[in-house]
């Protein structure tokens, strides 16, 4: 769904900007939640967009500073950076696609820019230092175009000549790096001045670069646990921030994940936690009797996994009965003119992948018993929109994004109305009313349908 953040253009006349990139809310702040890729693509397109980031010790800060909430909030974009950003969502039942932190993604976009021929100034930081990460940067990056630097201190003492510098200068892009909460107050302050296209607060970023604070090696930082590094390095002056700041920061996003809860989504995860249980003590016996079949008439294991994208986007691994033989990935491409089905789902009635018991486990619906172990896990529910393939979601018209507000289901309405005989295009509509108007009392009305669309097996095959 297409999303809209604001900037101020003056004291009175906010400009609203279309935003194609997702958003994840965290403490009522909404957060990019995009690949790198994706986001320094949109960014670098883009012919104005403000960026900051927000780590914990970015909210705490927020928490108690008007001015820098409401900066933030007149941000482009707010990319998430940190352990604890991607656990405040959690909380929520949210994932963060990437954690977005400056110092690894700023790199990264500049590479792609000196590729696009997009020229760089560096405005921050202690005198020398940006001069400094300048040249860093230069030797890092083939082809970067840096046409200025100038530091955070005598060099911002004077906005107008600040701003007149980076202006004569024809940047594409600006790198503000004066620490939180001073570069995104500033940022915000003179927006409207500033020529340059794309304007970052990036925090401690050229202090990395210039070798004034030391860098974390590669292995930590995928690991997610720069804040160890650092608190490491200076314990004293760090405690503060990353222990007792990061624990204060998670205790307000989890009184607010409590907050945002609504009963009616509680009561949803209860009924399906006593469901699925119910279902797993009284049909492992069965369960096993059919693995043994399944294995007995082919070769391989009986259960079969896939990758799949449930809410929020989130990838998954969901668990179904084997229904075909071991090659039947490596085979769709020659088949796929063969689909029943209008759309980009494949679907066909005479699929020559599909062995005999398969074709019993379909016609039953017995092949999807084992996703009542994704729903204990949490990854689905009882009933929601079905899980797509990450390569179908890719194929998605805007629309059909709006299944993925919702934790994925084992039966659905569309399941209830006549599975594959229903179109995509239908079924992305009935996806959407459901996600739209979900409820307890919707879910046992089509579990109850469920029951008689399984024993019809309709549009089962």
């Amino acid at each position: 769904m297409t999303q809209h953040h604001t900037f101020f253009d003056g004291p009175h006349e906010p400009v609203r900007i279309a935003a194609s990139l997702p958003t994840t809310s965290v403490l009522g702040l909404p957060l990019v939640n995009s690949t790198s890729e994706d986001v320094i693509e949109h960014l670098l397109d883009a012919p104005s967009q403000t960026v900051n980031f927000l780590n914990a010790h970015c909210a705490n800060i927020k928490a108690r500073d008007r001015s820098y909430a409401s900066a933030l909030a007149r941000s482009s974009y707010v990319l998430p950076d940190g352990i604890g950003v991607e656990l405040a969502a959690r909380m929520t039942g949210d994932h963060f696609v990437e954690n977005l932190n400056g110092t690894d993604f700023t790199p990264a976009l500049l590479r792609i820019a000196a590729e696009r021929g997009l020229s760089v100034f560096l405005f921050g930081a202690s005198p020398g230092t940006a001069e400094r990460a300048a040249q860093k940067l230069e030797a890092d990056i083939s082809g970067l175009r840096i046409v200025g630097a100038r530091d955070g201190y005598e060099g911002a003492q004077c906005p107008e000549a600040a701003i007149a510098h980076i202006n004569a200068s024809e940047a594409d892009i600006l790198l503000v790096a004066m620490g939180v909460p001073r570069q995104e107050l500033w940022i915000d302050r003179h927006r409207t001045e500033i020529n340059a296209r794309l304007v970052m607060g990036v925090g401690a970023l050229f202090d990395f670069l210039a070798g004034n604070v030391a860098r974390a090696p590669l292995a930590v930082r995928k690991a997610k646990l720069e804040w160890a590094w650092r608190l490491m390095q200076e314990p004293r002056r760090l405690a503060k921030r990353y222990l007792i700041g990061n624990a204060s920061f998670l205790m307000r996003a989890g009184f607010h994940a409590m907050r945002q809860v609504r009963p009616d989504a509680l009561h949803k995860r209860l009924l399906d936690l006593a469901l699925s249980g119910i279902l797993v003590a009284t049909l492992a016996p069965f369960m096993l009797i059919v693995a043994a079949l399944i294995r007995f008439e082919s070769k391989g294991p009986a259960l079969f996994k896939q990758e799949r994208v449930g809410r929020n986007g989130r990838h998954f691994t969901i668990y179904k009965f084997r229904s075909m033989y071991q090659d039947a990935e490596d085979r769709l491409a020659a088949i796929r003119a063969q689909s029943d089905r209008e759309g980009i789902c494949f679907k066909a009635r005479q699929d020559p992948r599909v062995t005999r018991m398969g074709r019993f486990l379909r016609r039953t619906s017995l092949d999807e018993l084992p996703q009542i172990f994704n729903v204990l896990l949490g990854h689905m529910s009882l009933v929601g929109p079905r899980p797509a393939l990450p390569r179908e979601v890719e194929q998605y018209p805007a629309a059909a994004k709006e299944r993925l507000n919702a934790r994925p289901g084992i039966t659905g309405l569309w399941q209830v109305s006549g599975r594959a005989d229903i179109s995509f295009d239908k079924m992305v509509d009935m996806d959407v009313a459901y996600v739209r108007s979900r409820s307890v009392v919707l879910d046992i009305f089509i579990l109850a349908m469920t029951v008689r669309a399984v024993i019809s097996g309709r549009g089962a095959y």
